[in-house]
């Protein structure tokens, strides 16, 4: 049987990087099983899902290459998940309760101020027909609990290995509310039976909802899927990420000039046993890809380790695959030569502009010996130029002046850029052009 996974966010908020990475890890181990790949919008929560929201979301995982094989969305399947929730009541694991949110929490402190856990005492078990009659008259409206069973719920977890919960331990969850509604702790699991999941891979954060999930799995008569829970990130000072906040909301990023291969390198190794690298491809990532590297130690996300690694991919990136960002950027005669000279300084792709305005756009030199910039100019050799010409030259305005190093260096890259930085100048110097490198040596904005 191949495998199907899936990534189930919430439309009430954009992604941050602690959903990507979720989602990411799904996809990975999609192609690296030869499975699929479902996108589903959890939109059951209709006070805060967004059509913005979730147009937001899919927009953020098609600009990180997360295409999706199959397309869900729960807002569209509240047919089945009532004839489900009726299934369910008639085999007795689906009962009526009255209390109010009040009634509710009150029971929960009390529990807890004896030092007992918050589990519901099924008091609505005991209640008669006469009693939910006049509950009802009263203008009560019941939410539905799931009946679980006392029995042991057990799994072998993918990440955290050997997981047991008492049945006992647990309390009977709500799954349909008062207005009707059902809740995720229902909808999920028929979605994941209904599209045959063998594989949740999720956060860390759901693993009491898995003991719970699990006894419905069975109660619907459908097979479990697999689990494996994450670790979930927290930023670089060990803070835990927000949606509703927007924590390293990927939009943000994106505008920051981030690659989306650049996020996609450091989220597929953060965690794991594997170095972090930049990859080219999500091909690459999915080759060696393995859940059983992944450690159950929380792992940060720092920012600037990111943009590091987002420096080291641009480095490596062909002029093929920027050209037609780089003419997006207004530099439409940008060529493999200029890609070739600048990319070893780049921090972010926009940063190519600036090196197009050195060698194509009227630069202030900056002159601070005249006559050193005069020698020099009389020493330029004549076009054609290429990778030899600055070598060449440096030697000769080396041999008639005796300077060297930094002293011969920095005044002729002052004047032909106007930086004390940058680009290898034998690449810088051709793209500069005569012309233009004899007004510059001679003081002129050019």
């Amino acid at each position: 049987m191949s495998t199907a996974v899936r990534f189930a966010p919430s439309p009430t908020g954009r992604l941050h990087v602690g959903n990507v990475r979720q989602a990411l890890v799904n996809w990975l181990f999609a192609r690296r099983t030869g499975g699929s790949f479902l996108f589903r919008l959890d939109d059951t929560d209709e006070e805060r899902s967004t059509q913005a929201f979730a147009d937001a979301i899919a927009a953020d995982l098609t600009w990180l290459g997360l295409t999706w094989d199959r397309f869900a969305r729960e807002s569209d399947r509240y047919p089945r998940y009532d004839e489900v929730a009726e299934a369910l009541k008639a085999a007795g694991r689906l009962y009526p309760c009255y209390e109010t949110a009040e009634e509710l929490s009150l029971k929960r402190a009390s529990l807890v101020s004896q030092g007992r856990p918050p589990i519901y005492d099924r008091a609505a078990l005991r209640l008669s027909d006469a009693d939910r009659a006049r509950l009802e008259a009263e203008g009560r409206r019941p939410h539905w609990r799931f009946k679980l069973a006392p029995d042991p719920v057990a799994w072998e977890d993918l990440v955290r290995g050997p997981v047991r919960f008492e049945g006992t331990a647990l309390s009977d969850p709500v799954l349909i509310r008062e207005d009707g509604r059902p809740l995720y702790t229902l909808t999920s699991v028929v979605d994941d039976a209904d599209f045959a999941i063998t594989h949740i891979i999720r956060g860390e954060d759901h693993v009491a909802n898995t003991a719970v999930q699990i006894q419905i799995f069975e109660a619907m008569g459908a097979g479990v899927p697999v689990f494996a829970h994450l670790p979930l990130l927290t930023d670089a000072a060990g803070q835990g990420l927000s949606k509703r906040l927007g924590s390293l909301a990927i939009g943000s990023l994106r505008e920051e000039g981030v690659e989306p291969m650049a996020l996609n390198s450091l989220l597929a190794k953060l965690g794991t046993s594997d170095p972090i690298e930049a990859r080219l491809t999500l091909d690459e990532l999915a080759a060696d890809f393995d859940l059983a590297k992944v450690s159950r130690a929380t792992p940060k996300f720092d920012p600037e380790e990111l943009m590091r690694l987002n420096a080291r991919l641009l480095h490596l990136m062909p002029f093929e695959s920027v050209r037609g960002r780089l003419e997006s950027l207004g530099l439409a005669g940008a060529d493999a030569a200029f890609w070739e000279a600048v990319r070893p300084n780049l921090a972010r792709l926009a940063d190519a502009a600036d090196w197009w305005a050195v060698t194509h756009a009227p630069v202030t030199p900056v002159v601070e010996d005249a006559a050193f910039l005069e020698q020099a100019a009389a020493l330029l050799p004549g076009e054609p130029w290429d990778a030899g010409t600055w070598g060449a030259w440096a030697n000769a305005v080396k041999g008639a002046t005796g300077r060297k190093g930094k002293e011969l260096f920095l005044p002729l890259r002052r004047a032909l850029t106007g930086r004390d930085h940058g680009p290898e100048l034998k690449n810088l110097l051709p793209l500069i052009g005569r012309p233009r490198a004899l007004r510059r040596l001679a003081g002129e904005t050019a």
